[in-house]
């Protein structure tokens, strides 16, 4: 049985950091990789 889109974007895994490893909720404009934290220029 094939999984219809809304379900398969349900239900992958939270984005991690590549710098610090915490799950971040991923911005509709960015495809960067970092949290707000460790992506933040006056760090």
């Amino acid at each position: 049985m094939m999984m219809n889109a809304l379900e398969f974007f349900k239900n992958l895994p939270d984005k991690k950091c590549a710098k610090c490893g915490n799950a971040y909720e991923e911005q509709a404009d960015c495809y960067g990789n970092l949290c707000e934290n460790c992506d933040d220029p006056a760090r």
